[in-house]
C-alpha cells in the first residue's frame, strides 16, 4: 500500500486542562497550553465573482441580440424596454441595471460601428484620417457621419435623445476632433462656437428633417455639408507635420 502524501501542518492549541503553578508572590497563574500539530484540510472555494461575471456577460449578449432583432423587425421607435426584456428572457430590472436607459442600450448596439468610424478619422487613411488639409478632413468627417446616419437612422435616433446626447462619449470625441481641425485651419477662429454649429448639422434630428421633410437625398446633404465647410474653414491650409 502506498504511503499517503502528508498534508501541510497547522499549529493549534491542544484541548487539555492547563496546569496551575504556584509562584512565590502568591496567586495561581495559568500556564499557556502546549501546542500540537494537526493536518490542514483543503476545501474547494467557489469563485462567486467569476460566476457573476459570466452570467452578466451572458445576459448582456442576450439583451443586445434581442434588441437588435426587434429593432430590425419593427424599428427602434416601436420597441419598448419591456418587450426587449421579455424577448431576452431577463427581468426588466436586469435590463436597466445593465444599460440604465433605452438610449444607453442603443449606444451599446452602435458600439462596434461607432468604433470603426472613430478609428477612421483618428488613425485612418486621408482625407478622413491624418495627412489631408483640415477642410478636406472635416468634409470627409461629415460625409462619413452621414453614411452612419443613413445606415442606422432608427438606432441613432434612439441613442441621441434630448440634451443628454451632448454629454455622450461619442459626441465628446466628435467635439474634440472638429475643434482641433478648426484650430489647425484658423487659430484665430471661435472654434468652440463653430464646432457646435457644425455638429448640429450632423445630428440625427437635423438629418431626419432634411431627408424626410425637406426631401433632400444623401448626395444633396453631403454636397451641402461640403459647401458649409468651405465657407467655414480655409481650404488651402496644409496639414500639420
Amino acid at each position: 500500500m502506498e504511503t499517503p502524501t502528508e498534508l501541510p501542518m497547522i499549529v493549534l492549541p491542544a484541548v487539555v486542562d492547563p496546569p496551575i503553578v504556584e509562584l512565590p508572590t502568591g496567586g495561581p497563574t495559568v500556564v499557556d497550553p502546549p501546542m500540537v500539530e494537526l493536518p490542514v484540510t483543503h476545501l474547494p472555494v467557489l469563485d462567486g465573482a467569476a460566476v457573476e461575471r459570466v452570467d452578466a456577460a451572458r445576459n448582456r449578449a442576450r439583451i443586445l441580440m434581442a434588441a437588435r432583432r426587434l429593432f430590425a423587425e419593427r424599428g427602434a421607435g416601436c420597441v419598448s424596454m419591456d418587450e426587449i426584456a421579455e424577448a431576452a428572457g431577463v427581468g426588466k430590472g436586469t435590463l436597466f441595471r445593465r444599460f440604465g436607459s433605452r438610449a444607453a442600450l442603443a449606444h451599446a448596439l452602435l458600439s462596434e460601428r461607432e468604433s470603426c468610424f472613430q478609428e477612421g478619422f483618428i488613425r485612418g487613411e486621408p482625407p478622413l484620417g491624418p495627412g489631408a488639409p483640415p477642410a478636406a478632413r472635416l468634409t470627409a468627417f461629415g460625409e462619413a457621419r452621414m453614411d452612419l446616419l443613413a445606415e442606422h437612422t432608427d438606432v441613432i435616433a434612439a441613442a441621441e435623445v434630448g440634451p443628454a446626447r451632448f454629454l455622450s462619449p461619442p459626441y465628446a470625441v466628435y467635439r474634440l476632433h472638429v475643434t482641433l481641425l478648426l484650430r489647425e485651419a484658423d487659430p484665430g477662429c471661435d472654434a468652440d462656437y463653430l464646432t457646435e454649429s457644425l455638429l448640429a448639422c450632423l445630428g440625427v434630428d437635423f438629418f431626419l428633417y432634411m431627408r424626410d421633410v425637406r426631401g433632400l437625398s444623401l448626395e444633396q446633404l453631403k454636397h451641402g455639408w461640403g459647401q458649409l465647410v468651405l465657407r467655414s474653414v480655409p481650404a488651402g491650409t496644409a496639414p500639420l507635420a
